[in-house]
């Protein structure tokens, strides 16, 4: 983002408070960051993050055993490590090492001693990129990190539990890390228009907004930062003018805040929790938005919407 701490500057502010108090005590601070994709969480994190900092996240397409660690270790000389080197080899996922012969509550306990050894008993950000598309072996990890004995601020970031790889796992090692002492909690929402304004008229500081602008611009974007960029360096490279897009179909609020949830690829439950209304209502706005928009499918609709 033009702004990228708009709307997100007391979070910052926490978290870096946070990490004052890790360099202080001593002791581990897991922070928690939550919230739809494109609301900003990796752009906190990173903003959080010193120089130095450990960070991991799934790496493949389908989630293999302790790829956040596997992650988090790329680049790291291992060899120093007082530790089994096949547990190492097999830990940072070494394509030649042959079927793991650990435990899992082995591998587990080596798991931690090898992130201990990264930390090495200095003060360390581990960073945590999408906890909800790690796999169970990772999550318990991570869980097991935000009560080790490390000098750490462990910052995780993840979209919610329903849309995780290991819902269940995911929502056990949130609530886990939440409940931690001194833990840090933010959900990251939509920016409303307040803030939308904030980031326009930086961003085009020399030139007029008209007066409905900013309202346009947070109905096409639903407030989402990501979008908000995108819709900025495209359509807005030359101007403010370019935001308003052409006319849209006339849509209800709801509506509109349901075609803004489909362009996040979220299903039909989805949407329902994420809105508060029945399944049910939501497949009538679902179909609502079709007609109106004269798309044949979600996908269609979705695409209009960005594109409009």
């Amino acid at each position: 983002m033009p702004v990228p701490m708009v709307g997100r500057d007391a979070a910052l502010r926490e978290l870096r408070e946070a990490w004052a108090r890790v360099k202080r005590t001593g002791r581990p601070v897991p922070a928690v960051i939550t919230g739809l994709p494109g609301t900003g969480k990796s752009t906190l994190a990173a903003a959080a993050a010193p120089p130095g900092a450990i960070t991991g996240r799934a790496r493949l397409h389908t989630s293999a055993p302790y790829d956040w660690l596997a992650s988090a270790v790329t680049g790291h000389d291992l060899s120093g490590l007082d530790l089994p080197r096949d547990a190492l080899r097999w830990l940072a996922q070494d394509p030649d090492m042959p079927r793991e012969r650990y435990t899992p509550d082995a591998l587990l306990r080596i798991a931690v001693d090898m992130v201990r050894a990264l930390v090495d008993g200095k003060p360390r950000v581990l960073v945590v990129e999408d906890l909800h598309a790690l796999d169970p072996a990772s999550l318990n990890l991570i869980a097991e990190l935000a009560t080790a004995d490390l000098p750490a601020l462990l910052v995780v970031t993840s979209q919610p539990p329903d849309a995780a790889v290991s819902p269940l796992l995911t929502a056990r090692t949130l609530a886990r890390l939440s409940g931690a002492p001194g833990a840090v909690r933010h959900h990251l929402n939509a920016l409303d228009t307040t803030q939308v304004h904030k980031i326009l008229t930086h961003v085009y500081a020399d030139s007029p907004l008209p007066s409905d602008l900013v309202d346009t611009v947070w109905r096409r974007t639903g407030g989402n930062p990501y979008r908000l960029t995108e819709l900025i360096a495209v359509e807005g490279a030359a101007g403010p003018a370019g935001l308003a897009g052409n006319p849209s179909p006339d849509l209800t609020a709801r509506e509109r805040e349901v075609l803004g949830l489909l362009v996040e690829g979220m299903s039909n439950k989805q949407i329902a929790r994420a809105l508060g209304i029945s399944v049910r209502t939501v497949t009538v706005h679902v179909s609502n938005v079709l007609r109106k928009t004269g798309a044949a499918s979600r996908t269609e609709a979705a695409l209009k919407a960005v594109r409009a």
